[in-house]
């Protein structure tokens, strides 16, 4: 054990929903003391950062109820229970943006709030798009319109906070980094 983890003691089920669990987690402190855990138990994510022959980062507007606002971001989606996040990742592109790819390589994955979540997004990059005939829609609940944007148009979405969220500033930011290191 190390001497800084926290030992559950006890775990109470608060809430379970649709695409998240939340529970009361009393533990055991380093320093021997109890304390009490919110946490956030979410199945996990994947992120799409897919770019178009001509260097376009392909993106979708939605809104998002939590925010109450609408953003701009890379395609995502939860994983469904089993499912592996590559799979994810190529279903959930063509559902948002009615592209296939060629290719598909994971970049990087990453928790998005570690304080209070274990929430896990897996960022994959794809390239060789291609329109899928007949592709699948979004969920029934889910409306997107879809973009290609460059890297400077993202960086001013950026700037205006239009992206406003760190898997697509993570991917707008690699992108500038990759073409940084082209010069």
């Amino acid at each position: 054990m190390s001497h800084l983890e926290e030992k559950t003691i006890k775990t109470e089920k608060i809430f379970s929903g649709k695409v998240i669990s939340l529970q009361l987690e009393d533990v055991e402190l380093p320093n021997g003391k109890t304390s009490k855990r919110e946490v956030i138990k979410h199945p996990g994510a994947v992120a799409v950062f897919a770019i178009t022959e001509d260097n376009k980062i392909v993106m979708v507007e939605q809104y998002r109820k939590a925010l109450e606002k609408t953003i701009v971001e890379i395609p995502a989606g939860k994983l469904e229970k089993g499912e592996d996040p590559m799979e994810c990742a190529r279903r959930e592109l063509e559902e948002e943006t009615g592209y296939g790819c060629d290719e598909m390589d994971w970049l990087i994955s990453f928790y998005t709030s570690p304080g209070f979540a274990d929430e896990i997004v897996h960022l994959y990059i794809a390239k060789g798009l291609k329109i899928v005939e007949d592709a699948a829609s979004p969920d029934e609940d889910e409306f997107v319109n879809l973009m290609e944007v460059s890297i400077e148009e993202a960086l001013i979405l950026l700037k205006e906070q239009k992206i406003y969220d760190a898997k697509t500033a993570y991917a707008v930011q690699y992108l500038q980094l990759q073409e940084a290191l082209k010069k």
